[in-house]
């Protein structure tokens, strides 16, 4: 898929989110500044999060409620291997099947995100606003 801009990245993240089931994970991968945020916020929106969303990145975790399942907006950025992500306590939030997860630099904690229920985004900058999103693995709750 191609976003021409911000709100059609959420808006994929909104239609995303609406699909989630407790216990699923979304892996986002992307360069700085790719739209990762902007697809969590819609994943968010998606779920009925109705406060404001921003990068978790100094606090790494963010918790929202929605209508049916808690969020976790987790970001792995400044958490550059997987004993760290470990010794922060990241299996409790992913293995909680009564939330929906949503990492950003997934990439940085790949091991503990090889279960085959996780959806791997890939988000990459064509030009200015414009953004490529790839969709590479489907949950077996029914995203798509």
């Amino acid at each position: 898929m191609v976003s021409i801009n911000p709100e059609s990245t959420e808006t994929f993240g909104f239609q995303l989110g609406q699909k989630l089931n407790g216990g699923d994970i979304v892996a986002l991968h992307g360069d700085l500044g790719s739209g990762k945020t902007v697809l969590a916020r819609g994943i968010a929106r998606g779920l009925g999060v109705t406060e404001p969303v921003a990068s978790p990145t100094y606090t790494i975790v963010q918790e929202y409620t929605g209508r049916q399942w808690a969020l976790y907006h987790i970001d792995m950025y400044r958490i550059d291997t997987v004993e760290a992500a470990e010794a922060f306590g990241l299996e409790y939030y992913l293995s909680d099947q009564s939330a929906i997860v949503v990492v950003e630099w997934a990439e940085r904690i790949a091991p503990l995100l090889a279960d085959e229920n996780v959806i791997r985004v890939y988000l990459s900058h064509v030009e200015q606003d414009v953004r490529k999103i790839e969709m590479v693995t489907i949950p077996a709750s029914g995203a798509e």
